[in-house]
């Protein structure tokens, strides 16, 4: 409780809007848009814990040494070997049909940098543990954080990715010019 509170108010300090829709659901995925900046995973994790979500994050497994571990699991870590990148979409696969909850938020550009060609684990990842992809959204420009539209994946990859795509194209990062969709 004294989380929520706390996340509210550092957002609402600093003037930030949260517009978060939590579906009533035990696994999907969350997709964060834009991602052009370190702050964005700051600004995310307080929007979630504003709202009590418990929201995972990939983080490669070389960092999760020594007293770091329990620091990076208690903010929503899980290791992943990216040394197999074939096999990333099954590692995060085996997780959702092992856990009886699982949230996951991945960046679609898999980068800060500009990607125009967004990456396809998050979706490959959606059909293969079949569960919905929910929209979520950093926007700079609003100053507003949020989740709210989903999409359950079909298989039809790029008309669906498009999809997605759209309902990001007004949306600005922290920085404008690393954002493309």
């Amino acid at each position: 409780m004294v989380t929520k509170i706390l996340a509210r108010f550092i957002l609402w300090l600093f003037g930030w809007n949260v517009k978060m829709v939590i579906p009533p659901l035990k696994k999907y995925v969350i997709i964060i848009a834009p991602h052009t900046s370190n702050l964005d995973f700051f600004i995310g994790k307080l929007a979630n814990w504003s709202c009590g979500q418990k929201c995972k994050t990939l983080v490669k497994k070389e960092a999760f040494k020594f007293f770091v571990a329990p620091i990076i699991r208690m903010w929503g870590g899980v290791p992943i070997d990216r040394k197999d990148t074939v096999n990333i979409v099954d590692q995060v696969t085996k997780y959702f049909k092992e856990n009886e909850e699982f949230v996951l938020g991945i960046t679609p550009e898999g980068t800060r940098k500009l990607n125009p060609e967004w990456k396809t684990g998050f979706y490959r990842i959606a059909l293969n543990a079949q569960v919905p992809i929910y929209f979520g959204y950093i926007d700079f420009g609003t100053k507003k954080v949020g989740m709210h539209d989903f999409l359950m994946p079909t298989g039809n990859m790029e008309k669906e990715i498009a999809e997605i795509k759209a309902y990001y194209k007004d949306m600005k990062g922290y920085r404008q010019n690393q954002f493309a969709v």
